[in-house]
């Protein structure tokens, strides 16, 4: 009974180890006495006991390695980029990403490394944030080319960070700060001067508009002053007497537009009692000065006519 159990025993061991699993995702190299034997996907499989051992189960999901590395550019700057390089076994080439590779990581990075050095130097600092695409698909190139033979596939290889010193940062955005405040006072100056401009224009207009006020209002004023002489006229008042009661009718309109205004400033008027006697008086005489001084432009005119010129020394 002892040794049919001991049987029994050994036999379910036997059994249980005859089987295994792979999860789905996966892949698992089987070698028999140290030899490589198959490549086991997703599902239940059999095996020899104690002759076949799982050597290896490899993960066939997408995996992501970020490598960071110190290099300089073109114009003698530091910086430290990041590099995130996607990489997956391929399927149908387990054995060689298992047998050919001991650490697949640091090849990667290896590669990583060689490709970020040789592009980075030949790009000055401002051109490696524009061309940062074009740096990571060297990077993925020439990673594809080197392990594809090794059973690995390069899915994408991503530049994520580029940090450069810390003095450098800080002198970028004084320029970034001193370029944008210079743009903003151009655009000051232009908005100020075309404020004047418009200032200007606008009274320019201003005063076209009072000139034509003012030269209308004379003319209105004129018009109304002919009108009252001839109204004058018709009641028998002569052209001087009816000037003279024009001028004393304006004098005291303005005194009373003068007094009517309470911020009136100072206005020097004669304005006493005779005021209004003594400027008829300097019109009247005025007036016969230039009357007589027509008429003895006529007479001259009359003795000395167009076509005969006074004589030499007369």
């Amino acid at each position: 009974m002892i040794f049919l159990g001991i049987v029994v025993f050994f036999g379910l061991i036997t059994l249980f180890a005859s089987f295994y699993t792979v999860k789905q995702e996966s892949a698992a190299v089987v070698e028999r006495l140290g030899k490589f034997l198959k490549v086991s996907h997703a599902g239940l499989h059999l095996k020899i006991p104690f002759l076949d051992q799982i050597s290896k189960r490899l993960n066939l999901r997408i995996k992501q390695l970020d490598v960071i590395i110190d290099t300089k550019t073109l114009d003698n700057v530091f910086v430290k980029m990041k590099v995130s390089v996607q990489y997956q076994v391929i399927r149908d080439n387990v054995k060689d990403a298992y047998y050919r590779l001991e650490n697949p990581e640091n090849q990667i990075t290896s590669y990583v490394f060689d490709v970020v050095r040789a592009e980075v130097p030949k790009t000055k600092l401002d051109d490696v944030f524009v061309r940062k695409d074009d740096i990571a698909n060297a990077v993925k190139s020439e990673l594809q080319d080197a392990m594809q033979s090794y059973g690995y596939n390069i899915i994408k290889a991503l530049v994520t960070d580029i940090d450069p010193d810390e003095q450098v940062k800080h002198a970028m955005n004084r320029i970034n700060a001193a370029e944008r405040e210079k743009t903003a006072a151009e655009y000051e100056s232009e908005a100020q001067r075309i404020r004047i401009v418009a200032v200007a224009k606008a009274e320019a207009e201003s005063k076209k508009l009072q000139g034509q006020g003012i030269a209308d209002q004379r003319r209105e004023i004129a018009r109304g002053l002919e009108e009252s002489v001839k109204m004058l006229n018709a009641a028998n008042i002569n052209a001087q007497e009816a000037s003279a009661l024009i001028v004393v009718t304006q004098h005291y309109d303005t005194l009373n537009a003068v007094g009517a205004n309470s911020r009136s400033n100072l206005v020097l008027l004669p304005n006493s009692p005779t005021a209004a006697s003594s400027m008829l008086n300097d019109l009247v005489v005025s007036m016969a000065a230039t009357q007589k001084i027509t008429e003895e432009n006529k007479t001259q005119l009359r003795e000395f006519p167009k076509n005969e010129g006074p004589q030499e020394g007369s």
